[in-house]
């Protein structure tokens, strides 16, 4: 029998089971001491402890991962998002120890993984890269500055590895940005393990659109259209939909195509996001970055598309014919969005709200409407981990429809116990500016007073 063992947790782990189960494979689950009884584990065939709850002693204890998936008799490892999902050392003892990755290959993940390699890789595949510099030591003063005139204010200092957002400060003048960049560095060398940093030109008005590409290895790559993800706090996306509104034509169709260059140039394998941020006052977009694996948004894209990626990351990893994908003509319909609900109080900078869920109520799951979470009710939330508890995906025949449907869908979630982001995410909903669709990355700092001042 075909094996699966998932190498996350909470909700990627119980939405890649659900697949799995539908395609008749066996799964298992892996778990710390602070998820023993998280549902992950409990819609598993079977599962495994593999650490006390602090993510480095489990969640990211690659060998000890790779131990279980042996000894339950797996023979694929899906590593999800997060984690070690972009971990080309993970990968590459994966597949040494016999096991087959569902994922992009090794050298793909470290290469792209690396912001300043993946800007030469844009180059040469002839996507448009904002100016920026090349790797600087945060210490070098001098040269930062240097750089920082070349390329214009305002600038984003970001760390080289890493992603999600992490190790991104904008620096508006140049007596702010030694600081800034070594505060950057600092927070990039506990996270990533690398102290590397670069500088890149900020667009203000911008929006953060992606295209969902999948490459079948051999040159061949196809696209699920794309998403607006302008809707963010501290870089990290709260609300995505797809397809990205008001997106013009040309633009579109030019953005869709350098995503595929791109992703044909290296022969990609597997599910990935191009990432762009788009200039609204000029409609130039220009790449940000690559991600290596499946996106927490993925499935805004599969409601328009009905389609399912997991599906296809299994069928390549286990080399299965997919060709006929290429030219193939899928349709999308509608609009979709989705919300992450958090256990987070907004009022108080989004600070974490671990807990006990003693309510955690939803609408009934519908063609339109899905509810991807892996808590249920009565689970502890702990502070060792992401704060997102949830997230809730519709879609309807149109934007307007689909702001509507979440609207209703949102006003019937029940939780109690902890502090989470439901009022903030229907105060967003009822703001004019999202509601026109005039929204851009600063949306939230700029509407924050409005959008938290009836919590408490």
């Amino acid at each position: 029998m075909k094996k699966v063992l998932i190498a996350n947790r909470g909700e990627i782990a119980c939405r890649i089971i659900r697949t799995c189960k539908a395609l008749g494979y066996s799964t298992v689950a892996v778990y710390s001491e602070a998820d023993e009884s998280a549902l992950h584990v409990k819609v598993a065939d079977e599962s495994y402890l593999i650490g006390p709850p602090p993510v480095n002693q489990s969640y990211l204890n690659s060998d000890m991962i790779i131990e279980k998936a042996i000894l339950s008799g797996a023979n694929l490892i899906h590593p999800g998002y997060g984690l070690l999902s972009e971990n080309a050392l993970f990968a590459q003892k994966v597949e040494a120890a016999g096991l087959l990755w569902v994922g992009p290959s090794s050298a793909t993940i470290e290469l792209m993984a690396d912001k300043g390699k993946a800007r030469s890789v844009a180059i040469e595949a002839g996507v448009p890269v904002l100016p920026g510099s090349l790797p600087i030591d945060p210490n070098d003063t001098p040269l930062l500055l240097e750089s920082a005139t070349h390329i214009g204010l305002p600038l984003l200092v970001k760390a080289t590895g890493g992603g999600g957002g992490i190790g991104m400060q904008v620096a508006e003048s140049l007596e702010d940005l030694p600081k800034i960049a070594k505060s950057v560095s600092s927070l990039a060398e506990r996270t990533f393990g690398n102290n590397e940093i670069f500088l890149e030109r900020y667009i203000a008005n911008a929006r953060h659109i992606e295209v969902q590409v999948f490459g079948l290895g051999n040159g061949s790559v196809f696209h699920l259209l794309h998403r607006e993800c302008s809707v963010q706090r501290r870089f990290q996306k709260i609300i995505e939909e797809a397809p990205a509104p008001n997106l013009p034509k040309n633009t579109e169709r030019m953005m869709v195509k350098a995503a595929c260059e791109l992703a044909k140039s290296q022969h990609y394998a597997g599910a990935g996001t191009v990432e762009f941020v788009l200039d609204r006052n000029t409609n130039e977009f220009f790449f940000l970055e690559m991600n290596t694996r499946i996106q927490v948004e993925h499935p805004v894209t599969e409601m328009i598309s009905n389609q399912d990626i997991v599906a296809f990351q299994l069928s390549l990893a286990e080399q299965q014919d997919m060709n006929h994908l290429i030219d193939h003509d899928f349709e999308y319909k509608g609009h979709s969005l989705e919300c992450r609900l958090y256990a987070e109080k907004p009022q108080k900078r989004f600070l974490p709200s671990p807990g006990l869920l003693t309510r955690f109520r939803f609408p009934t799951p519908t063609k339109n409407v899905r509810i991807d979470t892996g808590f249920k009710e009565g689970d502890l939330i702990t502070p060792f981990y992401d704060p997102m508890i949830a997230k809730l995906v519709v879609a309807a025949a149109n934007r307007d429809e689909a702001v509507k449907l979440m609207r209703t869908t949102l006003d019937q979630v029940e939780v109690e116990g902890i502090s989470t982001n439901l009022e903030f995410l229907i105060e967003i909903l009822d703001n004019a500016d999202f509601l026109s669709g005039n929204i851009n990355t600063r949306f939230i700092d700029t509407n924050i007073e409005r959008l938290t001042s009836s919590q408490t």
